[in-house]
């Protein structure tokens, strides 16, 4: 079956515009004008990929991307999606990169290189994915998932279990986490690190009661188990 592309865009002549040069290359789109509309259309089956515009009648691309992938749902969360938009600054790569977007074209663009973009996203996509951990660590949100539930973190939260998920398997030392993610401006490494360490672990058992994969190596420090 030929790949099925959903375009979310509300200007017609840009939407017959990508539509036509899509279809040229063998693939299926189904174009909607409003956020509400590509919401129904991604319940009702998963595309490929999504090209979402940035400014639209009942919403903004921005924001659509950040609540699909803040979803739990699978679907929404792994789905490649290419950003159109009518500006170019780096300012607006940077906050489409950030909202979970997997790539980012400025208006105007060349059909060509839509194209293309969008050939390369399909690609990455079909390549096999390594085994599936327990922990997805997404930087460019700064968000960290947890069996595929998006936690609740606060920074200095976010940045200890970074550090371990980062050196999964290997120990880390208080004072290396109390270095790197604090940058030794508290008083005491070892009281604030396991303060810290303690409100993680109640948080991922809220998602997994049973599971404690934070590690204790007493007088070493702490590592994140390698199991799934």
């Amino acid at each position: 079956m030929k790949p099925r592309i959903l375009l979310l865009e509300d200007d017609s002549a840009i939407a017959a515009t990508v539509a036509f040069a899509l279809e040229r290359e063998g693939l299926l789109v189904e174009r909607v004008m409003l956020v509400a509309d590509a919401q129904a259309a991604l319940q009702r089956e998963r595309p490929a990929a999504a090209v979402l515009d940035v400014a639209l009648p009942d919403g903004n691309g921005l924001d659509l991307c950040r609540r699909w992938r803040a979803d739990a749902d699978t679907r929404t969360a792994t789905l490649p999606i290419l950003l159109l938009t009518a500006r170019g600054e780096e300012i607006d790569r940077v906050l489409g990169l950030e909202a979970g977007a997997d790539d980012y074209l400025p208006k105007p663009f060349s059909p060509r290189e839509l194209v293309a973009r969008v050939r390369a996203l399909l690609r990455r996509a079909a390549m096999p994915r390594p085994p599936a951990s327990a922990f997805e660590l997404d930087e460019a949100g700064q968000r960290i998932r947890y069996h595929g539930t998006v936690l609740a973190l606060t920074r200095r939260e976010y940045g200890l279990l970074r550090e371990l998920c980062l050196a999964r398997g290997r120990i880390l030392s208080r004072e290396t986490l109390f270095d790197r993610v604090w940058g030794g401006l508290a008083e005491s490494a070892d009281r604030t690190v396991d303060t810290h360490i303690k409100t993680l672990r109640a948080k991922l058992r809220e998602v997994r009661p049973a599971d404690d994969p934070i590690v204790t190596h007493r007088g070493l420090g702490y590592t994140l188990a390698d199991a799934d």
